[in-house]
C-alpha cells in the first residue's frame, strides 16, 4: 500500500487534561507546507499507510499498558515511529534512573523494589528511610504518568506501607525520599529536539501539594536554566538507547545540585506555547524524519 505523505500525530481517547499542543504542531507544519492529522492510538486503521507516526499526547496509555505496547510494536514493525520502539519501552518503567545513576548521572535517591521482590513493605520503608536518613518518602508507579498513584508520608505511617504492598501487587514501585525544594523552587523541565536544547520551564505545586503537574493544581513559567542543569541533562539523555526526536528532561534540586526526577521520552508535554519559536523547530524536524523515510 503506497505510504501517506502525512504526518501522524497520537493522542489519547481518555485524557486527564486537553492536549494543547498537538495543534500548535499542526499550524507549524502547515506553515511549512506539511499535512498533519491527530489521531487517536486505540483508533482502528491501516497504520502501514502512514509514513511518520510521532507520539505526542497519548496520555492514557498507562490505563491500557499492554494494548498500547502491542500498538507500539505493530507501528513500529509497519511504519516509522518516533520516539523509537526501544526508547519507549526503555522509558516506560523508571528504572531506567538506576541505569541512569550507574552512568554517573544525578539522580533523586531511587530504589525499585518489583513485584517479584516479596518484600515486607513496612520493613522496606523503615529500612529505606534508614539508609537515606529521610523522614519523608514518595511511593508511586514504576510506571505510570501524572503522578497518578504517588503518595508522599512518613516511613511509619501504615498508609505508605499498604500503598507499596497495593503497588507491588501488580508491578513495581518507585521508591524515593521526599525532595523538600519541590515546595520552593518546585521541579525545572528542560525541552531537548534533536540533540539540541529548546527552552525550560519551572513548575510549581499548589499550596499544600507536592505535584506539579496542572491537573493536580501546579503552575508553569518560563524557565532559564544554568549551564549545569543543560550538562546535566545532556548526561542523561546520552543514556538512552537511542536518539530522540524531542525530550523532557525533569529535575529538581538536591542539596544545591540538579538531579534528575524523571526523563519524559515517550508523550511529554513539551511547553511549546512558552517558546516562539520550539513548534516550528519541532515541524522541521518532523519534516526532515518524513523526508528521510521518503528517501529510504
Amino acid at each position: 500500500m503506497t505510504q501517506d505523505r502525512r504526518i501522524t500525530l497520537i493522542t489519547g481517547k481518555d485524557m486527564p487534561s486537553p492536549d494543547s499542543e498537538s495543534s500548535l504542531i499542526v499550524e507549524a507544519l502547515a506553515s511549512l507546507g506539511v499535512d498533519s492529522e491527530v489521531v487517536v492510538w486505540r483508533e482502528r486503521r491501516d497504520w502501514s499507510a502512514a509514513q511518520l507516526v510521532v507520539l505526542r499526547t497519548p496520555w492514557d496509555y498507562a490505563d491500557h499498558l499492554t494494548c498500547f505496547l502491542a500498538w507500539v510494536t505493530h507501528v513500529a514493525s509497519v511504519s516509522h515511529l518516533r520516539n523509537s520502539e526501544d526508547v519507549v519501552r526503555w522509558n516506560l518503567n523508571k528504572r531506567y534512573l538506576l541505569e541512569l545513576a550507574r552512568h554517573g548521572v544525578p539522580i533523586v535517591p531511587t530504589e525499585v523494589p518489583a513485584l517479584s521482590d516479596k518484600v515486607d513493605p513496612k520493613w522496606f520503608l523503615h529500612d529505606f528511610a534508614t539508609r537515606h536518613r529521610t523522614n519523608e518518602i514518595i511511593v508511586k508507579p514504576a510506571v505510570g504518568i501524572n503522578a497518578n498513584g504517588a503518595v508522599w508520608s512518613v516511613p511509619d505511617d501504615p498508609a505508605l506501607a499498604q500503598h507499596l504492598s497495593t503497588l507491588l501487587k501488580t508491578g513495581d514501585a518507585l521508591v524515593q525520599p521526599f525532595v523538600p525544594s519541590i515546595l520552593g523552587t518546585g521541579e525545572v523541565s528542560l525541552v531537548f529536539l534533536g540533540s539540541s536544547y529548546s527552552h525550560a520551564v519551572r513548575k510549581l505545586p499548589k499550596a499544600g501539594d507536592f505535584r506539579v503537574q496542572d491537573n493536580h493544581g501546579g503552575s508553569v513559567q518560563a524557565y532559564a536554566p544554568s549551564a549545569k542543569e543543560i550538562e546535566t541533562a545532556r548526561a542523561a539523555l546520552a543514556v538512552a538507547p537511542a536518539p530522540t526526536t524531542y525530550a523532557r528532561v525533569d529535575m529538581v534540586d538536591l542539596h544545591g545540585t540538579p538531579a534528575v526526577m524523571e526523563l519524559e521520552l515517550i508523550e511529554p508535554e513539551l511547553f511549546l506555547r512558552l517558546s516562539p519559536t520550539a513548534a516550528e523547530i519541532l515541524a522541521r524536524r518532523l519534516m526532515i524524519e518524513l523526508d528521510r523515510q521518503s528517501d529510504d
